[in-house]
């Protein structure tokens, strides 16, 4: 098991961890806190939660892509069109930014849900 620092700091740095190793070190606290919050009543705060989490999740994927050339290869393999891709890897440094906008339509909850990050909603 890893400390939640641990854990932050791969969240905020993807500390040179793949996708995969990111999710499966974030999957237990995500479980966890839906376990112990699990009775409250805010749909609201989950749902805003799970925007959150697939919005950092996709900064974190951008930033493993690094380069707009690498950028661009992988959003057209996804099946993003041209111009999205080119957009968001016209300002490839720019991950917080652009993991709010048109890359949304390429990668989406249905991604984000195949690489096993658990909702909380």
């Amino acid at each position: 098991m890893i400390s939640a620092n641990e854990a932050k700091r791969n969240s905020r740095a993807a500390g040179g961890c793949s996708m995969e190793q990111v999710v499966q070190q974030l999957r237990p606290y995500l479980l966890g806190c839906k376990a112990y919050f699990g009775l409250a009543q805010a749909p609201k705060t989950w749902h805003e939660l799970d925007e959150w989490l697939r919005h950092r999740q996709s900064a974190i994927q951008l930033k493993h892509w690094k380069r707009p050339a690498m950028m661009h290869r992988e959003l057209r393999a996804l099946g993003a069109g041209e111009t999205a891709a080119g957009r968001v890897a016209a300002h490839g440094r720019r991950w917080w930014r652009n993991s709010d906008g048109l890359l949304k339509t390429v990668l989406t909850i249905a991604y984000i849900d195949r690489l096993g990050v658990s909702r909380l909603s």
